[in-house]
C-alpha cells in the first residue's frame, strides 16, 4: 500500500508518465542503476509479453573497471511502456541513459590522443564525447523527463577516486539546478552503511541542497527503489499550505498579538519553503512560538502538493485573551458561563435602547417605546354618555425619554506674563493642529487639560437640581399625554 501511494503521489505530479532522467559522471553505475530500476521495478509489472521481452532486451549493459559503457543515450526501453502498479493505477515508465560527463581516470573518452566523437538523437554528426554529455544532460531533462536521478559515486565501485568525480558532479548538479525539475542525488557505493559514506551523504545534503540517498546500485530491492522515488517525490513544489487554527482565532482583530504571530510566522517561513521537504521548516518556524504548537504534526498530500498543518493553541491562553478582549477577569469555565448569562441580560436590556440611542446621536432625541410586560392595566369602568353606555379601559407604561445636551465648559488658568502666555498659546496650536490627544495631555498646573475640561463637564452635568428635573419630566410626559406641542419655558 506504501508503494502504490507513492507512485500514485509520483503520476499524479507528472500526469501519469514516470520518465526517469539519470545523469551524472562518467562511471558512476548510471547503467546498472537503470537496469536494477528496471528489474526490480518495471519488468514483471508489464502486462504485455511482448513489450516485456522488448524492455529486457533494451536493458543497458554494465560493467566493472574503468572503461565508459555508455556512449550515447539509450532511452530504456526505446517507447514507454505502461506499468500496472495496482488494480487501479496503471503508469508510463521509461529511463534515459544519458553520456555521463568524464572524469580523469575513466578509459573510452579519447581515440588515438583525440577526444571520441558519438552520436545522440539530437544531432546529425558525430560530436565530442564532452559536448554530448552537456547537450544529452539538457535534452534528456528538460524535454525527455520528468524527474532526474544524478547518480555519483563515493569511490569504492571502481579503482576511480572519489575527487575525480567531483567537478563532473557539480557541474551536472548545477544543470539540474538550472533546469528545474524534481532530482534525487544517488551515491553508488560497494559500502553503503560505512560511516565514511554516511558523512559524505551528509557533506552533499549540505552542499547541493538536495536529497541525497546512498544504495549499492548493482544490488538494489525493490524498496530500495521506492526510497530513490520517494526521495524525488519530496523535491516536487509545495501548492498549497493550509493552516488550521482554532476557530476562534478569526474572531480576533489583525491587532491581536496572536494573530499578529500567526501571519508573521507564516510570512516569515513562506519565503523559505518550496519543496515538500521543506514541510520541516513549517514545523520548526513554530517551535518557538508562545502561542502555538504543531498539533500532530503535518498532513502531507505529496500528490497534489498540499500540506495541511493542525495548529494548537495553549490552553491557558484562551481565557487571558478572552479577558483581555471583554475587559472582565475570566480565569475558567464557571466564570466564563456567569459572565455569558450575564450578558445576555445586558444585551436584552441594550436591545431596548439601541433604536433610540440611534436616533439622539442622530437627532438629538430618542424614545425607547413600552414592551407588552410593561403595560400596567387599570380595573375597567362602566361609564354613561347620553342615553348609552360604555366601558373604559384605563393602561399606562413607561417610555423612556432620551435627550442629548451639548454640556459647555472651559479652562482659564493664569500664565502669568503675555510673552508667557503667548507661548503657551503657540505650543497648544500647533498641538490643535496636529495632534488634538497631545492638547488635552497638556500639563496645567499638575493636571492635564483633560482631567480639567472632564471635571468641568462632570460639574455642571451632577449641578441640575432635582426639583428642574421633576419639572422637566413632568412636562414631557404632559405633551406626550395631552398631544400638545407648545411649551412655554422660564429659566430663573
Amino acid at each position: 500500500m506504501m508503494q502504490f501511494d507513492l507512485y500514485n503521489d509520483i503520476a499524479t505530479r507528472t500526469g501519469g508518465d514516470i520518465y526517469v532522467g539519470v545523469v551524472g559522471p562518467v562511471r558512476s553505475g548510471k547503467s546498472t542503476f537503470i537496469k536494477r530500476f528496471m528489474d526490480a521495478l518495471v519488468i514483471d509489472a508489464i502486462k504485455d509479453k511482448n513489450a516485456r521481452k522488448r524492455a529486457v532486451d533494451e536493458l543497458p549493459q554494465s560493467g566493472d573497471g574503468k572503461s565508459i559503457m555508455t556512449t550515447q543515450p539509450n532511452f530504456v526501453p526505446s517507447e514507454a511502456v505502461s506499468v500496472t502498479v495496482s488494480d487501479n493505477l496503471n503508469v508510463n515508465v521509461r529511463m534515459i541513459d544519458c553520456v555521463g560527463y568524464v572524469v580523469e581516470g575513466a578509459l573510452g573518452a579519447e581515440e588515438n590522443g583525440k577526444e571520441r566523437l558519438v552520436r545522440t538523437p539530437w544531432t546529425d554528426d558525430e560530436i565530442p564525447f564532452a559536448k554530448a554529455a552537456e547537450i544529452g544532460t539538457e535534452k534528456v531533462i528538460k524535454e525527455h523527463s520528468t524527474i532526474g536521478v544524478v547518480v555519483t559515486t563515493d569511490g569504492t565501485i571502481t579503482d576511480i577516486p572519489r575527487d575525480n568525480y567531483v567537478p563532473a558532479e557539480e557541474r551536472v548538479v548545477a544543470e539540474m539546478k538550472e533546469i528545474g525539475k524534481p532530482f534525487v542525488i544517488l551515491i553508488n557505493s560497494a559500502m553503503p552503511e560505512s560511516s565514511e559514506t554516511a558523512r559524505l551523504k551528509a557533506e552533499l545534503e549540505k552542499k547541493y541542497d538536495a536529497p541525497v540517498v546512498v544504495k549499492d546500485a548493482l544490488n538494489m530491492s525493490e524498496d530500495d527503489v521506492s526510497e530513490i522515488m520517494g526521495a524525488v517525490l519530496s523535491e516536487f513544489p509545495i501548492k498549497l499550505i493550509d493552516v488550521n487554527a482554532p476557530r476562534w482565532i478569526q474572531a480576533l482583530s489583525r491587532d491581536n498579538g496572536i494573530v499578529k504571530e500567526l501571519v508573521d510566522i507564516l510570512k516569515n517561513v513562506g519565503s523559505e519553503i518550496f519543496r515538500m521537504r521543506d514541510v520541516d521548516k513549517i514545523k520548526a518556524a513554530f517551535s518557538d512560538s508562545q502561542y502555538f504548537e504543531i498539533g500532530d504534526g503535518a498532513s502531507v498530500d505529496a500528490g497534489r502538493g498540499r500540506i495541511e498543518l493542525d495548529l494548537k493553541i495553549k490552553p491557558e491562553l484562551f481565557f487571558k485573551v478572552l479577558s483581555d478582549e471583554c475587559g472582565h477577569e475570566i480565569p475558567d469555565d464557571f466564570t466564563l458561563m456567569s459572565y455569558v448569562r450575564f450578558l445576555k441580560k445586558a444585551e436584552t436590556e441594550y436591545s431596548k435602547l439601541k433604536n433610540a440611542l440611534d436616533e439622539v446621536y442622530a437627532t438629538g432625541y430618542g424614545v425607547v417605546s413600552p414592551t407588552n410586560d410593561d403595560i400596567v392595566v387599570e380595573e375597567p369602568e362602566m361609564f354613561k354618555q347620553g342615553g348609552q353606555y360604555g366601558i373604559k379601559i384605563k393602561a399606562s407604561a413607561p417610555s423612556l425619554h432620551l435627550i442629548k445636551v451639548d454640556v459647555r465648559t472651559e479652562v482659564s488658568p493664569i500664565i502669568g506674563t503675555e510673552q508667557q502666555s503667548g507661548r503657551f498659546i503657540d505650543d497648544m496650536l500647533d498641538k490643535y493642529e496636529n495632534d488634538k490627544g497631545a492638547l488635552l495631555s497638556t500639563n496645567v498646573f499638575g493636571r492635564t487639560l483633560n482631567d480639567l475640561m472632564a471635571d468641568g463637564l462632570s460639574v455642571k452635568i451632577n449641578e441640575m437640581p432635582d426639583e428642574a428635573k421633576t419639572k422637566m419630566r413632568r412636562t414631557i410626559t404632559k405633551i406626550v399625554n395631552e398631544g400638545k406641542g407648545g411649551v412655554l419655558c422660564i429659566l430663573l
